[in-house]
């Protein structure tokens, strides 16, 4: 254990891009709290969410294992058998839940006395006909968690404003934006357990469909469209969630909890295109180009991460799990295989990491039916990326084109069928469920 093991909150955005951020080049959008997180932690450059949409990303980080490992393969609900009329492949199987007999981050914190609270979007469910409410054996509290606060079965809420229509998040205040009610729960929730560890997730619903902000915000940046804001509504929900943050990042700061709360700020995909503007990166949610995978990471962990430090070692949602294990002192099951690796290194600047690559599974179509299924490997500036309709491949030099414009398949062959034959093996050592043929 690393002394005495802190206070730790989890926030995670919903469809964050990379380029939303101020700290990450964004001139247009002004992220003031975020950058400051940044200013007094880590930031890391080249983190990617274990899928290009939001269910398995989220499957990810509570268990440590891949979405191929798990066969939870896409945003739920799932209608495995879809596939465009151009397809030759129908998606793969999948399942449409986070299983009982996984064991979460949640379950294995609270072995370590830690308080537990979820808090915003689960979307790990079985759905059911409607409300948001889906199968109740798959909820929050049977994973581990003793509070759940608007966990449920919805991918995005049906208002941003309060009445929100989620069963278990009851009405306040008429006409209250959602990631502010969430962030006055999240800080009487810190005040009530000041006095023991807690585990509190914040999975905001922000900044996911319906792009939906405070009118003086979205007035604020009509008009200011240009690179890095493509859509002043979607430019004001940013605003508003890093406005959000900055209220729970000060309770901690008036409370005396700053110095011993590890705080994670991280997305589950690229941004959507249609409101997001992701470049320099090429595509977006949906998609397993750097848009649709790379996202922002900050960490801030007073006393162990360097203040203003950038790091730009390739990482994935999966690390967290076993980061979070070693933070307060736990040891991996070894009955488990888990696909992540402790940042615990990098964190505290004394080594790297074991691995040489990451690796990226996405055998179904997103809800807009426009990606080629496929699977990815990122090994060094190399990043290669299998179409399994046709065995195609793209080989990218993210050093040097971060925006995946060139495809060097071609000039490295050898290259390209190394890094297809470790992606094969990764697949074949998850098990992965793979697309089938049409009939």
């Amino acid at each position: 254990m690393l002394g005495e093991p802190p206070n730790v909150i989890w926030i995670m955005a919903d469809d964050l891009g990379w380029m939303d951020l101020a700290c990450q080049g964004n001139t247009r959008i002004e992220t003031p709290n975020l950058d400051r997180l940044a200013a007094e932690g880590m930031r890391f450059t080249d983190a990617y969410s274990a899928a290009p949409v939001c269910s398995p990303t989220r499957a990810a980080m509570m268990t440590g294992q891949s979405p191929a490992r798990l066969g939870l393969t896409n945003h739920l609900p799932e209608n495995a058998s879809y596939a465009p009329p151009t397809s030759p492949i129908a998606a793969a199987t999948m399942l449409d839940h986070l299983p009982l007999e996984q064991v979460t981050i949640a379950e294995r914190l609270r072995e370590a006395g830690y308080a537990t609270a979820f808090m915003g979007k689960w979307h790990l469910q079985r759905q059911l006909a409607s409300g948001g409410r889906g199968d109740r054996r798959f909820v929050p509290e049977r994973q581990g968690f003793e509070l759940n606060l608007g966990g449920c079965a919805f991918g995005g809420p049906p208002t941003f404003f309060d009445p929100y229509g989620i069963h278990n998040l009851p009405s306040r205040r008429p006409g209250e934006y959602l990631p502010y009610r969430l962030a006055d729960e999240a800080i009487s929730y810190v005040r009530e357990h000041r006095d023991r560890p807690f585990f509190l997730c914040l999975w905001n619903y922000a900044v996911h469909w319906p792009t939906q902000a405070p009118g003086e915000l979205i007035a604020k940046y009509t008009e200011r469209e240009g690179p890095g804001l493509l859509d002043p509504v979607y430019a004001a929900m940013v605003e508003a969630l890093d406005r959000a943050v900055g209220r729970l990042l000060a309770e901690l700061d008036a409370s005396g909890l700053a110095e011993r709360t590890l705080v994670v700020f991280t997305s589950d995909n690229g941004g959507w295109l249609e409101v997001a503007d992701n470049r320099p990166l090429r595509g977006g949610k949906g998609f397993l180009f750097e848009g649709g995978i790379r996202v922002p990471l900050i960490v801030r962990w007073p006393g162990v991460v360097e203040a203003g430090s950038v790091c730009s070692t390739p990482v994935v949602s999966m690390d967290h799990f076993p980061t979070l294990l070693e933070v307060v002192g736990l040891a991996p099951d070894s009955a488990v295989a888990l696909d992540g690796e402790s940042l615990i290194p990098l964190l505290r600047n004394t080594g790297e990491l074991g691995r040489d690559a990451l690796f990226f599974h996405y055998p179904n179509f997103a809800w807009h039916g426009e990606n080629r299924l496929g699977g990815a490997v990122r090994e060094g500036r190399f990043k290669l990326i299998e179409r399994y309709a046709d065995g195609s491949l793209e080989l990218y030099d993210l050093e040097n084109d971060p925006g995946e414009t060139t495809d060097l398949g071609a000039e490295r062959p050898e290259l390209a069928a190394r890094l297809q034959g470790e992606l094969g093996r990764w697949l074949a050592r998850t098990d992965a469920r793979m697309p089938r043929r049409r009939e």
